[in-house]
């Protein structure tokens, strides 16, 4: 098995769901561990059983696939980040002081982890032939590698984002909203014109 090249998948995979990660700990007041550590594990777990799902899926539905994912996560993180920024803009004129709420539901986390996932689905199809994962076994080794990494790079993320969202208060939760419907439009701009 090619484990550098992997762990370049696993980073690369985790990479959407980091800045997502960051957004949560900027726009989430009163971080607690367990919150960090439920969107970690959620965006972990998606990481991880979404390759597991492609490689199930194979070369029959790999066309389908990948003419879909880029529009799923567009459509998804566009609604959710422009919902973040209406309802920021919504409450502009409100009191700015920072006040202790939690804005992620459980249902808003699992579409965000689904979201961020779409293309760790995709990349399931090909992760054997990538890096040497010939046998289930060796299949369940590579998407726990890919889980794991994205667990602690999106904890790390949701920490990052809590001092970004503590130094900003107030356009957080604005910022945020953006940075997904920029994160959306990218991976649509990325799937249309340079694959």
């Amino acid at each position: 098995m090619d484990y550098l090249s992997l762990l370049g998948i696993a980073i690369g995979l985790s990479m959407d769901a980091f800045a997502v990660s960051v957004t949560n700990g900027a726009v989430t007041r009163g971080l607690r561990i367990a919150h960090a550590l439920k969107i970690a594990v959620c965006f972990g777990l998606f990481q991880a059983v979404m390759p597991m799902i492609g490689w199930a899926i194979g070369k029959a539905g790999e066309g389908l696939i990948s003419q879909l994912d880029h529009w799923i996560a567009f459509v998804l993180l566009g609604y959710i980040g422009g919902k973040m920024i209406y309802d920021a803009w919504k409450d502009r004129n409100k009191e700015t002081e920072c006040q202790s709420r939690n804005p992620i539901g459980f249902r808003m986390l699992i579409v965000m982890a689904i979201a961020t996932s779409i293309d760790a689905l995709a990349t399931g199809i090909i992760l054997p032939s990538a890096v040497g994962a010939s046998t289930v076994a060796l299949m369940g080794y590579a998407v726990s590698i890919i889980g794991v990494t994205t667990f602690a790079i999106s904890l790390s993320g949701v920490f990052i984002g809590k001092k970004f969202g503590d130094l900003f208060c107030s356009k957080a939760e604005l910022l945020g909203g953006f940075v997904l419907v920029f994160i959306g439009t990218k991976i649509l701009i990325e799937h249309l014109f340079f694959s």
